[in-house]
C-alpha cells in the first residue's frame, strides 16, 4: 500500500514540508483554502517582506531547494536608522559575512508551491476549506469552494500548516479536553506601503540594508524588493497615543503625519495617499497552544506558534519546524515517538521566540537610536569577534546560529544583566574597548 500524507495549507511551511515527506516516501496531497496565488498579481499588501536567516536556509538546504530561493533573496548585512532630521546611522547585524535576506512573501510562496509540485510531487487542491477532522483516524472533512461539494479524505498522517487561524486546530483540536489555547493581540497594527523605484528604475534608498525610522512608540521599516522598490511597513498603536491609526481620519491628516514624523520618507513617496488606501490595516497577534500533536495530526509553523514579526523569525521558525521534525524522524524511525519528541522539544522554543519577538519590538522602536544601546552593541560585537566561543550577542544567537530559541533567550538575559552593570561605569564611553572592561565582562561569564 502506498503511504499517503495530507498537508492542510499550501503556504511556505506546508509547501516545504511536502518535499521532506516525498523524501520519506509518501504520496503528498495538499489542500489550500485560497486560490492559486501564482495566477494572481503578486503585490505588497498584507504580506510584510520576510527576512530569511540561518535557520530558514538550513531547512531549505536540507530539502535540496536552497538555490531556487537564493535567486530572489537580497542580502541585508545591517540596518540603517533614519532620525527626524534625515541623519543615517548604520549598524551591522553580525560579523563581516553575516546577513539576513529580504524576500517577497508572495514571490517566495509561488516558488515554494512550484517546488512542492516539482520536487515534492504534491497534488495541490486550491479553494478547498477544512471543515472538520477526525484526529485519530487521519480524516479531514473538506468543502470544495468551486462547486460546494463536501467530502472526506484520509491519510496515514495529516500536517496542519494552515497558519495562525488554523482550521484544523480550530475545528478539531480546540474541541478536545485539556487542549490549551490562547490568542493575544498587541496594541499595535500595521499598514504596508510600497516605495517605488525612481524614474530610472533605481533604488531610492540603500539596497542592501533594512531601513528603520524609530520613533519611540512606533516605527516604519523598509525592506528591498528585486525591482528597485521597497516594501515598507508602519507599525503603530490603533489608539491612545499622540500618533495612532484610528486618528488618521483624513487624507490631510495622513499627509501631515508623514511630513512631520518621517520627512525624508515623505519626500520620496510620490503617491502616498493613493498607496495608503490600497493596503489594509492589519492586526498582530501571538497564538500559543498545546499539545501540538494528536492522533495522526501535527501542527506546524504559525498554526502552533504564530508570533509578531519583529525578530524576522516567523518563517524561519516554521522552516525550522520542518528540519527539527525531519531530524527526529530520522532518529526515531516511527511517527508516534517523532510526534512526542517534536512537541516537547519545540514548544519551549515557540514560546521563547514569541517572547523574543515582543522584546525586539521595543528594541527596534525605542532603543536602536539610543546612545547606550549602540555602545552596548559595539562592545558585544568586539567581544564576539575576539571570543566567539564565550560571547555571542543575542541577535546573532537567534539569527545566525541554530541554538534553540529557549537557550538563546536564557543566555541573552544573562548577558544583558552583565552589560547593564558595565554601562554604569561613568567612564565607559572613553574606555569601552579597553582590556580592563573586556576582562571584567569575561570574569562574569
Amino acid at each position: 500500500m502506498e503511504k499517503k500524507v495530507i498537508i492542510v495549507g499550501a503556504g511556505l511551511v506546508g509547501s516545504l514540508w511536502a518535499v521532506y515527506m516525498q523524501k520519506a516516501g509518501y504520496k503528498v496531497t495538499i489542500y489550500e483554502r485560497r486560490p492559486d496565488i501564482r495566477e494572481a498579481e503578486i503585490s505588497a499588501g498584507k504580506s510584510i517582506n520576510l527576512a530569511l536567516s540561518n535557520r530558514g536556509w538550513k531547512a531549505l538546504r536540507n530539502a535540496g531547494v536552497e538555490e531556487e530561493v537564493r535567486k530572489i533573496a537580497i542580502p541585508m548585512p545591517g540596518r540603517i536608522m533614519h532620525d527626524l532630521d534625515g541623519e543615517l546611522t548604520y549598524q551591522p547585524y553580525g560579523k563581516k559575512d553575516e546577513a539576513i535576506y529580504s524576500v517577497s512573501r508572495g514571490h517566495l510562496n509561488a516558488i515554494m508551491m512550484d517546488i512542492a509540485e516539482n520536487k515534492g510531487h504534491a497534488k495541490i487542491h486550491y479553494k478547498h476549506q477544512c471543515l472538520d477532522a477526525n484526529l485519530n483516524e487521519g480524516i479531514v472533512k473538506l468543502k470544495n469552494l468551486n462547486n460546494g461539494e463536501v467530502f472526506e479524505d484520509q491519510a496515514d498522517l495529516v500536517f496542519a500548516a494552515d497558519g495562525a487561524f488554523s482550521a484544523v486546530r480550530y475545528n478539531a483540536m480546540q474541541k478536545v479536553d485539556r487542549f490549551n489555547y490562547s490568542q493575544f493581540y498587541i496594541e499595535d497594527g500595521y499598514k504596508e506601503l510600497l516605495l517605488p523605484a525612481d524614474e530610472n528604475g533605481n533604488y531610492q534608498l540603500e539596497k542592501n540594508a533594512l531601513h528603520i525610522w524609530p520613533r519611540g512608540r512606533f516605527m516604519l521599516i523598509a525592506l528591498p524588493n528585486e525591482d528597485g522598490s521597497f516594501t515598507c511597513t508602519l507599525f503603530m498603536p490603533y489608539d491612545n497615543h499622540e500618533y495612532a491609526f484610528n486618528d488618521l481620519t483624513s487624507d490631510e491628516k495622513i499627509d501631515q503625519f508623514f511630513k512631520t514624523v518621517f520627512p525624508d520618507f515623505h519626500s520620496l513617496m510620490p503617491n502616498l495617499i493613493e498607496n495608503w488606501h490600497q493596503h489594509p490595516l492589519s492586526s498582530l497577534s501571538i497564538v500559543r497552544c498545546y499539545p501540538w500533536t494528536m492522533g495522526k495530526f501535527a501542527l506546524m509553523g504559525d498554526s502552533c506558534h504564530a508570533t509578531v514579526p519583529f525578530y524576522g523569525q516567523g518563517m524561519n521558525a516554521g522552516f525550522e519546524d520542518c528540519s527539527v521534525m525531519w531530524e527526529l524522524f530520522q532518529k526515531h524511525q516511527n511517527w508516534a515517538d517523532t510526534f512526542k519528541a517534536y512537541q516537547t522539544t519545540r514548544k519551549p522554543d515557540g514560546d521563547a521566540l514569541q517572547d523574543l519577538s515582543l522584546h525586539n519590538y521595543y528594541v527596534m522602536r525605542d532603543h536602536v537610536a539610543n546612545e547606550d544601546f549602540l555602545l552596548q552593541k559595539k562592545i558585544e560585537a568586539k567581544l564576539h569577534e575576539k571570543h566567539p566561543d564565550k560571547w555571542i550577542p543575542l541577535y546573532s544567537q537567534v539569527t545566525f546560529s541554530h541554538i534553540p530559541y529557549s537557550k538563546a533567550i536564557a543566555q541573552g538575559k544573562k548577558q544583558d544583566l552583565i552589560m547593564k552593570e558595565i554601562l554604569k561605569d561613568p567612564a565607559i564611553k572613553e574606555n569601552w574597548d579597553s582590556e580592563e572592561i573586556e576582562e571584567k565582562i569575561l570574569a562574569q561569564l
